[in-house]
């Protein structure tokens, strides 16, 4: 097909919808004129085409083009498109007038009754056609293959829920059959031709009186509190159950408007999001460099982000991984052009290396996200633990440190409040070591502690996804253990809030709330993905990992905490070091590294860290089993 014939095929459509509008124009201009004229003795003959037809046409022509008329599109008409026609066809009959008043002085001939009705017999004959073409289209698009589609129970009959079920009707997989709401006042009524059945707590009986296949939770913006009833209600009626997403999911991209979705992982954790003081972030990363190790990471790539969001001049990326660095420095391409973006392949715990990336750019904050953070890996890795967590740290903290960097923020874990396992062991000596360091400086030195990330790598979440998605068995390591989650953005959010918000030297945490233990997270993502746990998927019990606890900490008893500005956020005095102890302990560790000297290396990781105590009673608890759990009605037999 050549260029011309596919212009004609694309402009097809739109020539036809003109010559539609203009002819109902031409129709309902004439024939108000008859029928006006009809009613009056010796009325003057009304030609269905004459001069002042073509001007009517002309004008009317040229303002439906100048409001936009013709930018939508019939399949999706609404009543903003049917607004935009009155408003089209008042406009229109003021232009018209005033038209014929001036070229033909015979205004008085046009009587005021025509004047008045034309606006509204144009939305009639304009609108009409367009919502009947809508409605055959979304009944087609409905009958799909002539499948029978999902018998639908939607939970929450607001906004959400008349959105999802205009959607739902123009979708062949889904048929919508009701709404639950505790509104009384909406109890009987009907939403788009779908009734209001009865309360949330009414899902049970409902959803088996009406048939249902699957529950979709309409209520976006629900409270946490709230939302772990709903979802207490879902598993109780043994329904497959979806949600809508919510606009901030929509808007990061993460799931597409209108899409069903899986329960948000956040969602099962029972606690509220953590709010944000975006105004002081933002005064206090606005029009700054910033340089982020380990930027191609889960912490690190969203700190990235945030960063931006926030208005920094210039991002100093460095990563070790090639792939990682190459995804975070297009997408932040990609989405902040304006953004100054430097990008720096290597290791950050190479002196050279953030010698370079410092003087690239005059950086005024560092953030340290590179790290490793496996426990049990870490448990027989311990030469690459010290080499990248204390040491690597040491590196890029005395770099900063000589650069006049203002500020130097530490990601660290709650596993260095009390620590038992490697990872926690060199998280607190790389604490230790900043503190040693900002002795002799100027630059402000922060570390953020928090625990367990919600689908960071590595973390129990996509394994737990992974493993429902191939059937099971769920893997959890003991029935009873407990950890504090948070999200990916929390996380990263808690990281500068902190840091705007820091003293020369300060350690913070987030006051996380309750522990979630992980067999009832197991259990609810089986629940969420349509499953019942014991029955479609066991639950394997396989015993505490080396160098894993049973519940962790977030606050050591020498470490006087503080409430700050933020009420989520707590201060902790740091804990007295020995500075030369300190010092002399990096210069052991570096050596015996050197020499791959690994009980060297644990010798220096229990003496210059004597709350390290990796052979905790604890950590005995729960033996190993590879006994398949059957579940009874959503608890351990």
């Amino acid at each position: 097909m050549t260029y011309s014939k596919r212009m004609l095929v694309g402009w097809l459509p739109r020539i036809l919808v003109v010559a539609h509008d203009l002819m109902m124009v031409w129709l309902c201009w004439v024939g108000l004129n008859r029928i006006r004229f009809s009613y009056q003795v010796d009325a003057p003959a009304v030609p269905w085409f004459s001069a002042e037809v073509a001007l009517v046409l002309a004008i009317q022509a040229l303002v439906f083009w100048r409001m936009g008329l013709y930018k939508g599109l019939w399949r999706f008409a609404s009543m903003p498109d049917l607004f935009n026609i009155l408003r089209a066809s008042v406009v229109g009959a003021i232009a018209i007038g005033a038209a014929l008043f001036l070229f033909f002085d015979r205004a008085f001939l046009v009587p005021r009754l025509v004047l008045l009705a034309y606006p509204l017999g144009l939305v009639i004959t304009l609108g009409a056609p367009r919502l009947l073409y809508r409605a055959w289209k979304d009944a087609h698009h409905a009958q799909g293959d002539g499948e029978p589609g999902l018998r639908v129970l939607i939970l929450g009959a607001g906004r959400a829920g008349e959105a999802l079920v205009r959607d739902l009707k123009r979708d062949p997989r889904y048929v919508p059959i009701g709404f639950l709401d505790d509104d009384p006042f909406l109890r009987g009524s009907r939403i788009h031709g779908v009734p209001v059945l009865g309360r949330l707590d009414e899902v049970e009986r409902t959803g088996r009186e009406t048939a249902s296949q699957m529950l979709v939770i309409a209520m976006p913006s629900v409270g946490a509190e709230a939302m772990q009833r709903i979802l207490q209600l879902c598993e109780k009626s043994k329904l497959p159950f979806r949600s809508v997403p919510r606009i901030q999911d929509v808007l990061d991209g993460r799931v597409a408007p209108g899409e069903l979705q899986e329960v948000p992982i956040e969602d099962l954790l029972g606690r509220e999001p953590v709010p944000g003081d975006w105004d002081r972030m933002g005064n206090w990363l606005e029009g700054r460099t910033v340089l982020v190790t380990g930027a191609g990471g889960s912490i690190g790539s969203e700190l990235c982000r945030k960063c931006a969001r926030l208005g920094v001049h210039q991002l100093v990326l460095v990563e070790f991984s090639e792939l990682g660095l190459c995804n975070i420095a297009q997408e932040l391409l990609r989405g902040y052009p304006a953004l100054r973006l430097t990008t720096i392949l290597g290791n950050c715990g190479d002196p050279a290396v953030m010698k370079h990336a410092l003087s690239r750019a005059s950086v005024d904050a560092v953030f340290h996200a590179a790290a490793y953070k496996q426990v049990p890996l870490l448990e027989d890795e311990l030469r690459e633990a010290m080499l990248n967590n204390v040491l690597a740290t040491e590196v890029t903290a005395r770099a900063a440190a000589e650069a006049g960097v203002g500020t130097f923020v530490l990601i660290s874990t709650d596993k260095a409040v009390d620590p038992v396992n490697v990872l926690g062991a060199t998280k607190r000596l790389a604490e230790m070591v900043c503190h040693q360091i900002s002795a002799d400086c100027q630059t402000r030195f922060v570390t953020v502690r928090f625990g367990n990330v919600l689908d960071s790598a590595g973390s129990v979440v996509p394994l737990f996804r992974e493993q429902i998605r191939q059937g099971g068995p769920v893997t959890v390591t003991h029935p009873d253990v407990t950890r504090f989650f948070m999200t990916i953005p929390e996380a990263c959010q808690l990281i500068i809030q902190a840091s705007a918000m820091g003293s020369k030297e300060s350690i913070f945490t987030l006051d996380m709330g309750t522990p979630v233990a992980i067999r009832m997270l197991a259990e609810q993502m089986i629940r969420v993905a349509g499953k019942q746990p014991g029955r479609d998927i066991h639950i394997v019990y396989t015993g505490l990992r080396p160098g894993e606890k049973l519940h962790e900490s977030l606050f050591h008893p020498d470490e006087k905490y503080r409430a700050t500005l933020h009420p989520k956020i707590l201060e902790a005095e740091p804990r007295e070091v020995d500075d030369d102890s300190v010092a002399r302990a990096v210069k052991l560790a570096r050596d015996a590294v050197g020499r791959y000297d690994l009980s060297r290396i644990e010798h220096v990781l229990r003496t210059s860290v004597p709350e390290y105590r990796p052979d905790a009673p604890e950590g005995d608890q729960a033996k190993p089993s590879n006994n398949v759990v059957q579940l009874q009605g959503g608890s351990p037999s």
